[in-house]
């Protein structure tokens, strides 16, 4: 080894490395880098920054609290990456997800930053920031309430019918929503129901609830039954009947209201006026119809001339 270094062969073998790694061939070697170099940008991609637009903003909030108004529906995100990833990103498949679980019911005004926003984006890109960076959001507080419903109809029964009643079972289903949008709330409102040449009683079933605002959702059933009460259209008939009283003979006005033509056929002499007398000595009137017109009129007046 002394010998060797005393030669000075050390230098010739350095030299003869150096001219055989960086000297020789070196045009192949360039194209070689070259080669290596494209490769490798081609494989990892070319970084770069680029704003995607109108990505849609949805506020994610707590259990018992509800986003009614919200100032900004889309934002713009900046962000910085591999651009052949970035290039394959749809804006309309984005979302940005708000976290306002740990915000109190009210107007708020949020600032938008890295560490209140989720957005799901390809390994490599990375969100740098949100624009507008602030919005106005109002907050509402989430309650329930029992509101009752309101029975739809659509089409004409013929001529000379009428309905009588529409009865809905149940009669009153429990909503809940923001708190604003509950108290304005006066009913539940059904689909419609067809009322076309209807000329009799029917039920109408598992009738559909129609309620128009997302916000409000109906707890308790979806559905309901209708029992319709469909008839010839009614009139009112007065009629003068004979009624015996402690103090003689006397007559009544009793004024009726049903159905036109049984109305019509019916006569003062198939009424009778009764006076009842209570346990507790008070008197009362009472009209007495044929059996087959029973529960058929209604008495809108009953009174002793």
């Amino acid at each position: 080894m002394e010998k060797f270094f005393q030669k000075g062969e050390w230098q010739f073998s350095f030299r003869h490395l150096f001219r055989r790694i960086f000297l020789e061939d070196w045009l192949t070697k360039v194209i070689a880098l070259f080669i290596t170099v494209t490769l490798w940008l081609g494989v990892t991609g070319q970084p770069t920054t680029e704003r995607l637009r109108d990505v849609t903003l949805k506020p994610r909030v707590a259990d018992t609290i509800e986003a009614t108004d919200i100032s900004v529906q889309e934002v713009d995100l900046l962000v910085t990456g591999d651009k052949r990833k970035i290039d394959q990103i749809k804006e309309e498949n984005l979302i940005v997800v708000l976290d306002l679980t740990d915000v109190q019911a009210g107007d708020r005004t949020i600032q938008i930053t890295s560490d209140n926003v989720n957005v799901e984006l390809p390994t490599g890109v990375r969100l740098e920031e949100v624009q507008p960076n602030k919005i106005a959001v109002k907050l509402e507080t989430v309650t329930e309430r029992e509101i009752a419903v309101k029975v739809e109809t659509e089409g004409a029964i013929p001529e000379n019918f009428e309905v009588y009643s529409k009865i809905v079972a149940p009669q009153k289903v429990r909503v809940r929503g923001p708190e604003s949008f509950i108290k304005s709330l006066d009913s539940v409102p059904t689909e419609k129901v067809s009322l076309e040449n209807r000329r009799e009683d029917f039920i109408a079933q598992r009738i559909p609830l129609n309620i128009a605002d997302s916000k409000v959702t109906v707890l308790d059933t979806n559905v309901v039954d209708v029992a319709f009460r469909i008839g010839e259209k009614r009139i009112e008939r007065l009629f003068t009947v004979p009624v015996q009283t402690d103090t003689g003979k006397k007559t009544a006005t009793v004024i009726l209201y049903g159905g036109r033509s049984v109305l019509e056929s019916l006569k003062a002499e198939n009424l009778r006026v009764e006076i009842v007398k209570t346990e507790a000595g008070e008197t009362s009137l009472n009209l007495v119809l044929p059996p087959e017109l029973q529960d058929k009129f209604e008495i809108r007046k009953l009174k002793v001339n």
